[in-house]
């Protein structure tokens, strides 16, 4: 069909023709001479393509590719035809072309969010909504833009070091206690981040803020404390207080920052007063221990002098005691005497003197004799023969006692038998226990 147009006005259809479209052009001259013959003919030599050519060729592409055509008779109606399906296939392509086009910028709204990351999303530049992690949709570039943050991420700031602690920043680690002295803090605090968009809007420079809080509410703390506290017994409650403080104050600020834990890695005092400051500890290490090894002395020492003390004071008090009862008990034996006495003198002093003559004669040697009679001298060892009788009474139990031959008691004339003198010690024995339940 293109074949037979070209034909009938006059074109050749070989593209390999060097003078190829210049009789259409010439004929378009013809036909409009106020283009004043020179239309948009193409030097000999050769030049750069038509432009508009070029369009009519693409949009005649597109007619074909869309099963369209430019007409279906000849001559001038024919012609009319071909240009109106020439606009027409220009219109659909350009369709085609914005809506692939449409296509693709919608497509570059999609984007994925990792786990433990959160998009935030601006509409034209302001803050918009947070998203969750997976597959996410927002408006394409211009109207809207994301930026992903991770938010399980645990960050790290150093204050007074840099890297590790040899290389130290004297700016951030200097500080004076509350007792004028200086001392050299090196400190790490760890943080994660609770509010993407806080994070994003609310600090102009994040790790930056971070740390001169931290610095801050460290020379805060350590201003309010003593060096030694601080030095010593205080690193934990100095890390924690630092780290409430630093809490507050990013709440504060918006800042959207979660503190988890803040690591004293190095407290000090200043390397030029080292040396004089390992003396001053040691002093005071010396004294310490001075101190414990007498409390330990004390405390050995003390409770047995106290226990002796207690010991002396019980026995002199048992010692009074028993001194004070014996005393009451001897007055009121002989009040009991007394009144005996003054019922019956001569046998209470019979008693006495029986009493007395038993407690010599038990702790004497006795012997007696008959010095009256004109006999002979008689002898008799009264300790042996009642050692022998308290031994065979042991071993077996004899009758009852036989009478024992006669015996005068010197100072007496009446003759006692050992049995008398037996019955008398019972009788005494009686006595003396009568008087002690008394």
């Amino acid at each position: 069909m293109l074949r037979s147009l070209f034909k009938k006005r006059g074109l050749k259809f070989s593209l390999n023709d060097p003078q190829w479209g210049r009789g259409s052009q010439d004929d378009n001259n013809r036909q409009n001479p106020n283009n004043g013959g020179n239309g948009n003919k193409k030097p000999d030599g050769g030049g750069p393509p038509d432009i508009d050519q070029l369009w009519r060729d693409f949009n005649q592409r597109l007619s074909r590719l869309f099963g369209k055509r430019g007409g279906n008779g000849g001559g001038s109606e024919g012609g009319d035809n071909f240009g109106r399906g020439d606009m027409k296939g220009a219109g659909i392509g350009v369709g085609v072309i914005a809506l692939i086009v449409a296509f693709l910028w919608l497509a570059s709204g999609f984007f994925i969010v990792q786990e433990g990351q959160t998009a935030v999303v601006m509409t034209f530049g302001k803050y918009s909504h947070t998203t969750l992690p997976g597959f996410n949709w927002r408006w394409p570039y211009p109207v809207q833009s994301h930026e992903i943050v991770n938010v399980s991420q645990v960050r790290t700031a150093e204050i007074g070091y840099r890297t590790n602690a040899k290389n130290k920043q004297l700016k951030e680690s200097l500080m004076l206690t509350d007792d004028e002295n200086i001392i050299d803090i090196q400190f790490a605090v760890q943080y994660k981040l609770k509010n993407a968009a806080d994070w994003l809007f609310n600090n102009r420079d994040q790790d930056e803020t971070v740390r001169q809080v931290a610095e801050t509410a460290i020379r805060e703390i350590v201003g309010r404390s003593k060096m030694d506290f601080v030095l010593y017994e205080g690193r934990e409650k100095v890390a924690l207080d630092v780290g409430q403080l630093m809490q507050q104050i990013l709440d504060r600020y918006k800042s959207g920052v979660q503190i988890t834990n803040v690591t004293m890695q190095g407290v000090q005092p200043p390397e030029q007063v080292q040396a004089a400051f390992d003396d001053a500890v040691k002093a005071g290490q010396d004294r310490e221990r001075q101190k414990n090894e007498g409390q330990a002395y004390a405390n050995d020492v003390i409770p047995k002098a106290s226990g002796a003390a207690s010991r002396l004071l019980e026995e002199a008090e048992a010692y009074r005691s028993r001194i004070v009862a014996n005393a009451e008990g001897d007055a009121s034996r002989f009040k009991q005497v007394l009144e005996e006495y003054q019922k019956a003198p001569a046998v209470t002093r019979d008693r006495m003197y029986l009493e007395t003559m038993q407690q010599i004669f038990s702790n004497t040697t006795k012997v007696l004799v008959d010095a009256k009679s004109g006999n002979n001298l008689l002898y008799l060892p009264l300790d042996k023969l009642i050692q022998q009788s308290d031994s065979a009474a042991a071993v077996s139990k004899p009758a009852p006692a036989a009478t024992a031959p006669t015996t005068a008691i010197p100072g007496s004339d009446p003759v006692y038998s050992v049995d008398v003198q037996r019955d008398s010690r019972s009788r005494d024995a009686r006595d003396s226990r009568d008087r002690e339940v008394r």
